[in-house]
């Protein structure tokens, strides 16, 4: 469990380049031809069974989802589906959706459950989800669009709250540096990081550290310690009554002015004010 927690909680930091779009959405009845055999999609599936039967193959694994589940099909990954013959094929939300993380794809980043089940409450918040969504994907306008976004993200957090960090796929070696980066860079905040010294650490060339930086997390190195480090400071200064010179020195700043103006930078407020409430998003 604490490991992964540490590494969901790594994917924050990349969270901000997390790209969503929906290509189609629909609420039909699949056909008594609905059938595909061994292919393999550019772009995800997602699927609301209402009604029907069926049976579907997501790489070697094989399921009959029943009414109130929720199925995820990634895209780049073999696939088979079919109706059951005798029964009463699908009725069924669904849609096919694009979603990138960084410069690959979200569910190359996580270990996802193919097949939800999902208690009372979460399956009448997918259906009112997945019906907005299908209003959204038939109208025009930039504004339908940007609903659509929203309502396909409520739709996937079931999905993201079951999955773990991935360890296979083309992106795992990806995944173990960047929690490899945010425990290092975590664990030395008081310390004195500079970009020669966190790309010994990581074995790599100081220009490739900036170039990966500026796509795995939006930003180079050193303006990622410093967002690391203005968190760990508003988080001692909610939470604890520690000096401001103290937790200045914490998050690596000797100068108490000097980390004053990075934290007004940051947050647009003083560490006092901060502390106070000032800075509290909501109360100003």
């Amino acid at each position: 469990m604490i490991e992964r927690t540490a590494g969901i909680s790594a994917l924050d930091d990349i969270l901000p380049q997390l790209r969503v779009d929906v290509i189609e959405a629909h609420y039909t009845q699949c056909s008594p031809l609905w059938r595909e055999i061994d292919y393999v999609p550019a772009h995800n599936k997602l699927y609301y069974i209402c009604e029907g039967e069926g049976w579907l193959r997501i790489g070697d694994e094989e399921f009959r989802p029943q009414p109130g589940e929720l199925v995820l099909m990634p895209a780049n990954v073999l696939q088979s589906f079919s109706v059951i013959e005798g029964r009463r094929p699908y009725l069924k939300y669904w849609c096919h959706f694009k979603a990138e993380l960084g410069d690959a794809g979200l569910f190359s980043w996580l270990d996802v459950p193919y097949r939800l089940t999902l208690d009372a409450g979460e399956r009448e918040a997918v259906g009112r989800s997945f019906e907005a969504l299908v209003a959204c994907a038939a109208e025009p306008g930039i504004g339908a669009r940007l609903r659509g976004k929203a309502k396909l993200l409520e739709l996937l957090v079931p999905i993201a709250e079951r999955a773990a960090l991935s360890r296979t796929g083309g992106t795992a070696e990806d995944a173990e540096r960047i929690m490899l980066i945010t425990r290092y860079v975590e664990a030395h905040l008081a310390d004195e990081l500079t970009l020669d010294g966190l790309a010994e650490f990581l074995h790599l060339h100081p220009n490739y550290l900036v170039k990966y930086f500026n796509q795995r997390f939006g930003m180079p190195p050193i303006r990622y310690v410093n967002r690391k480090r203005m968190e760990r400071a508003r988080l001692l200064l909610r939470t604890t009554d520690r000096s401001i010179k103290e937790i200045a020195a914490a998050v690596g700043y000797p100068d108490t002015n000097h980390f004053a103006k990075a934290f007004r930078r940051e947050t647009s407020a003083s560490p006092s004010a901060y502390r106070s409430g000032g800075g509290e998003p909501g109360r100003r």
